[in-house]
């Protein structure tokens, strides 16, 4: 953001809001100055620099997070590298866009249930971009079920058995499937809808941060096991499961997961190596056919907080 559409917003922040407007304008510029340092000073592993058959992603996972279940999953260590992004549209952009490989990436299956797919993707770059948002989003727990993403990328892999396959699943990303302490993600306007997901909450101390970390970690235990079953319905040498970006929680005094801020709690994610063998008892279930087309493209884009 420019410093003349900061001032903008800011003036529009005050307007509307008076003080604690301001205190949010300032918030921005904060931000802002570290976003500056983040485009220059760039760090971070692209996931085609690591070797493997399938990549799992977890959406806006921390490594202490996934520190904290490693010993309840067989497949879970406390490895960790760093991303290349601190967002998920940054993230996919310096994967598949800007940083990665035309050939490797025309040979990967892309599963996604990430709509950031729809503003930085083209599905002729892929050997298949399947973006299970689209047909998938549940609106009782207003996102997309991992199992929906699970069923997909199992069947994907069976029938297409690709050279690289990545599967990027929204959790434990907000909301919190169990316990979602938002009401979603709104559509960010400046002085209009404010932005009001559980890490603002916490920002504000409107929410209890233990809390908040037992959704966060329930989140990415849902997951998970959504996961396993991944793990026993395909057949890969090599699995490795990561993140797209982290989770701030007050370092520096930020929250959430801003694009383009270089803060090692924001980029440090795990890096869990293992491998996957199809039992053959798993039957998934067609996504495509089951699922409800209940709300547009537009409004489930919405819903997740994607469209401006």
């Amino acid at each position: 953001m420019a410093f003349s559409d900061w001032y903008a917003d800011a003036k529009e922040h005050v307007r509307e809001d008076g003080w604690s407007g301001a205190k949010e304008a300032a918030y921005e510029f904060y931000i802002g100055m570290f976003r500056q340092s983040g485009r220059v000073w760039n760090y971070g592993t692209p996931i085609y620099e690591h070797d493997w058959d399938v990549f799992v992603v977890l959406d806006a996972c921390r490594a202490d997070l996934m520190a904290e279940v490693a010993d309840e999953y067989d497949f879970v260590d406390t490895t960790t590298t760093y991303s290349v992004g601190s967002s998920s549209g940054e993230w996919i952009q310096k994967n598949f866009v800007w940083g990665g490989d035309d050939e490797e990436v025309a040979r990967t299956d892309y599963v996604t249930a990430n709509p950031y797919s729809d503003r930085h993707l083209d599905a002729g770059d892929f050997g298949l971009l399947d973006e299970v948002w689209r047909y998938a989003f549940d609106e009782e727990v207003r996102t997309i079920p991992a199992d929906s993403v699970t069923d997909r990328a199992i069947t994907v892999h069976r029938e297409r058995d690709p050279e690289y396959m990545v599967v990027h699943y929204m959790q434990p990303h907000h909301p919190f499937v169990e316990n979602p302490l938002d009401e979603g993600l709104p559509l960010r306007q400046f002085g209009n809808t404010p932005w009001d997901d559980v890490w603002d909450k916490l920002r504000k101390g409107r929410v209890d941060r233990d809390e908040v970390w037992t959704g966060y970690r329930n989140n990415l235990r849902y997951v998970l096991d959504s996961v396993e079953t991944l793990l026993e319905s395909i057949d890969a040498e090599r699995v490795l499961i990561s993140a797209d970006h982290a989770n701030l929680l007050g370092e520096f005094g930020l929250y959430a997961h801003p694009s383009y801020v270089p803060i090692p709690a924001l980029k440090r994610v795990p890096l869990c190596e293992t491998t996957a063998s199809d039992t053959g008892e798993y039957e998934p279930a067609d996504v495509k056919e089951r699922a409800e087309e209940s709300a547009s493209v537009e409004e489930k884009l919405q819903h997740l907080g994607y469209k401006t």
